[in-house]
Formats: structure tokens, C-alpha cells, sequence
């Protein structure tokens, strides 16, 4: 006697077809969210959808930037209680003023910027644990000295997913590499599809920013059904290895590199811009690189990070010489980039949910460093008191949050830590840091570690 068994629609797409069936089935999963490794979204209404970082590799000085410090030209040459190797108290050459509705005050170094005074908050009192850039930059993208944790961006796409599933959630704009290198954008324990997607700035054409864009001899079509036929064997190799998050990772990543074939086309085309856009942005590659910035966001990319870097130079801002002049040439390229993204997103509806972050790893002294060769003087690494600013997102415009001392040495009013800064950036993207968490090896990890407060009067 036959006997016939029943069995779930689930279980006959399975099986019919050598599995080709759940093929379908997983997509639609898949964009409806349900198959997603991520956390599972927002923990209250988000103010800020996608964020862009502004990295300045190396360290700006913040007594030249945003913090001015009179005092500095009173104790000129005096050499700071238990510094014995500084060279003395060196005041900025560069002028101070109030700007826009809110007086927020910036020097001189950034005219353009000045015109988006309103839109800025700047924080005066950030403080970190170490001067030294490759632990001060782990710190800074990962909350973590060590490079065993993932990256502030990957904490990000991890919780909020990407708004298109045709492109990276996690995008990384690097015109050759900086310190520590990929580390910087790692995923850690966290699954794959949560790493960075790094991009070479250098040329600005399509198909030398992401490789493969056209296949040699296969349309489209074709292309198609050999990775279904992969997606069909990976799917049966995968049952007998459950929870196999690097296979998990390598099929996503094929997917989204077919799917990337077209709609990479459109979004990392900077030449579609207008050429007043393109020229508003300022020429050089950092300035291309913002505006690339843009249109990755605008079409879906949730978190993107831009390195002010060079293929020569990795920390372009580590003024240990001639702090005045390399701040003049690096102030006025950062100045009219970062002043056209921030017009650039108000004119189209895009600050207001987009958070722009502007800074480094730390500071700057505000004693000079003397060079060997007795060449122009520069400033030392500086961990205990520094600036950085936000715009738009939910951010407090015209606010210029905290104080350092009289001499800028160190953070004492509203002091905000790199702990603090990572728990505000995920609360205005509607995350709670306490309640964004990744088991891994028997523990509950987060981004602030078990630090780290939200700094309500940054919000508005």
C-alpha cells in the first residue's frame, strides 16, 4: 500500500526543482525584511534617516577652527605646567567672529561654512582617551581602542537596514588608505553584509569606482540565471550548515553585487550633475568626493564615511609643522565642500533628516611643537579638549554646546565624550545605544560598551 504524506507549501518549494522554487520565495522575504540578519529597526520615531561622516584624518586644530582663545597671545611662550618638551603657548593667527542669527562663532579659515552658521552645532567640549591616532581612530569609529569591534556604521546598518537593497547600506569614500586601514570600517562579529563597501576617490568614473559594472560577454538575462543557479546550490549546501554566517555574508554579497550592475550605474555618476554642482563642490577630491556623498544618500545609502585623505598623505591634518600655512590650504578645501553638501542637501529637502558629522580623531595643542630642522612650528596631538560640529538631522542649529579652559588644554563645561557622541548619533537615527545590541561569544555587545549618555541640548 502507497502512503502518501502531506507536506507544506514551504517543504514542496523546497524540494520541487532542486529548490528553485524558494528562489522567488526569498526575495519576496527578503525585501519585505523578514530574512534580514539585522536588529529589528527603530526603538522610536528617527530624526536623522542616514548619516554622512566627514573625517579629518590627523587631527584640526580646534584653537584655529571653532574655539577661539584669547588668553593663548597673554601666555605666549610659556611652556604648560609638566610639558617640558612643548616649545610654549602659541596663540592662533587667525580671526574670530560671530556669524548668522545664532553669533555662532568660527575664524576665518571658514567663509563659506560661515554661511551655514545657523545649521551647525558645534561641540566645543569633546574629549577622548588617548592622543595617539591609531587608538584615537579605533575609538572614534568603533568605541574601542582595540580593532575587535564593529564600526560605527556597521552599528548603524545593522540597526536601520539600507533603504535600497540595490546598493551598499555602508558606503566608504577613501582616496587611498588611511591609518589602521580597513579596520576602520569593519563589520567585527556582526554579519558580512554590515561591512563598509570601500571606494577608491581617485577617479571619479563609474566603472573605475566599482569594478565590474558590465560583464565582458553575458547579458543581463544570462548573468541572471547563473546566479540563481548558484543561489539554488548555495541554498542546499547551506542546509547542512546551519548558521553559517560567512556563507550567509558571501551569497547576500553576490546578490547585491548583480543588483549593484544597474543601479550603481546612476548613483555613482557624478557627471550627471550639473556642472555649477560640480564646480560649487570645488574641484579637488575631496570636494568630488562630498558630492558623491550626496548622491549616494539620495539614492538610499544609509551611512556613508568620507576620508580627507590622499593616495601620499594619510593624515593630511597631523600639523606637527607649519600649523598656520597647511591649515590655510586644508581649512579652504574642507570649508567649500562641506559648506556645498549642507546647501547643497537644504536646497533639496535633505538636511533636514541627514545628519552631517565634521571632525577627527582628536585635537590639536594649543602650545607649539618646534620641528627639528627648526621649520615653521606646528601643534601636537591633543586628546583632553577639542571641537567637532554636526548639522541637520535633529541637530540644534547655531549652537555652540561645552567649553575648554582658557587655554583650550581641557574640556570642563558639558564635556562630551566620544562615548557620548556615538550614543547621540544612534538615538537621533531612533536607536537606543543601551538597546542595540549583538550576542556574540556568550555577551551582549554594543557600540557604547556600557557607556556613554545621549546629550539631550544637541537635539532639537
Amino acid at each position: 500500500m502507497i502512503r502518501h504524506e502531506l507536506i507544506s507549501r514551504r517543504q514542496m518549494l523546497a524540494q520541487a526543482g532542486a529548490g528553485f522554487g524558494m528562489l522567488g520565495l526569498a526575495g519576496t522575504l527578503n525585501g519585505a525584511g523578514l530574512l534580514s540578519s539585522g536588529a529589528s529597526g527603530t526603538h522610536f520615531a528617527p530624526r536623522a534617516k542616514r548619516v554622512i561622516f566627514l573625517f579629518m584624518n590627523g587631527a584640526p586644530s580646534h584653537v584655529d577652527t571653532f574655539d577661539p582663545k584669547p588668553a593663548l597671545r597673554k601666555y605666549e611662550g610659556k611652556v604648560p605646567e609638566g610639558k617640558s618638551r612643548a616649545s610654549g603657548y602659541m596663540p592662533s593667527p587667525f580671526k574670530f567672529q560671530p556669524h548668522g542669527e545664532s553669533g555662532l562663532v568660527m575664524s576665518e579659515l571658514f567663509p563659506r561654512l560661515a554661511r551655514c552658521a545657523d545649521d551647525l552645532c558645534v561641540i566645543r567640549s569633546m574629549h577622548t582617551d588617548v592622543p595617539n591616532h591609531e587608538p584615537g581612530l579605533l575609538l572614534m569609529h568603533s568605541g574601542n581602542q582595540q580593532p575587535i569591534r564593529p564600526s560605527l556604521g556597521s552599528w548603524a546598518t545593522y540597526g536601520l537596514g539600507t533603504e535600497n537593497q540595490n546598493l551598499p547600506g555602508y558606503v566608504v569614500l577613501s582616496p587611498g588608505l588611511p591609518v589602521v586601514g580597513p579596520q576602520l570600517w569593519s563589520n567585527a562579529f556582526l554579519p558580512g553584509e554590515f561591512q563598509g563597501t570601500a571606494v577608491d576617490t581617485n577617479d571619479l568614473r563609474v566603472d573605475k569606482l566599482v569594478a565590474d559594472l558590465k560583464h565582458p560577454l553575458w547579458s543581463r538575462g544570462e548573468q541572471r540565471r547563473q546566479l540563481d543557479l548558484l543561489g539554488a546550490l548555495n541554498r542546499l549546501h547551506r542546509r547542512k550548515r546551519q548558521n553559517d554566517e560567512a556563507l550567509e555574508a558571501q551569497i547576500r554579497s553576490m546578490e547585491l553585487a548583480f543588483n549593484m550592475q544597474r543601479e550603481a550605474t546612476e548613483a555613482f555618476d557624478v557627471g550627471q550633475e550639473p556642472q555649477y554642482i560640480r564646480d560649487l563642490y570645488g574641484k579637488t577630491t575631496f570636494g568630488q568626493s562630498c558630492l558623491l556623498a550626496r548622491r549616494l544618500v539620495e539614492n538610499g545609502v544609509r551611512f556613508v564615511q568620507v576620508y580627507y585623505i590622499s593616495s601620499k598623505q594619510k593624515q593630511p591634518w597631523d600639523t606637527h609643522q607649519d600649523n598656520d600655512n597647511r591649515h590655510r590650504t586644508l581649512c579652504a578645501d574642507s570649508d567649500r565642500a562641506t559648506a556645498a553638501l549642507l546647501t547643497d542637501l537644504k536646497a533639496r529637502g535633505l538636511l533636514d533628516d541627514t545628519l552631517v558629522i565634521w571632525g577627527g580623531e582628536f585635537g590639536r595643542t594649543p602650545y607649539a611643537q618646534q620641528g627639528k630642522k627648526k621649520t615653521k612650528p606646528g601643534r601636537d596631538h591633543h586628546h583632553t579638549g577639542f571641537s567637532m560640529f554636526l548639522a541637520g538631522g535633529g541637530t540644534r542649529g547655531g549652537l555652540m554646546h561645552g567649553e575648554t579652559d582658557e587655554l583650550g588644554m581641557h574640556a570642563i563645561k558639558d564635556r562630551v565624550h566620544v562615548h557620548d557622541l556615538h550614543a547621540t548619533i544612534l538615538h537621533l537615527m531612533g536607536m537606543d545605544h543601551t538597546r542595540l545590541t549583538y550576542r556574540y561569544s556568550g555577551r551582549d555587545f554594543r557600540l557604547t560598551d556600557v557607556y556613554g549618555k545621549v546629550v539631550s541640548k544637541l537635539l532639537a
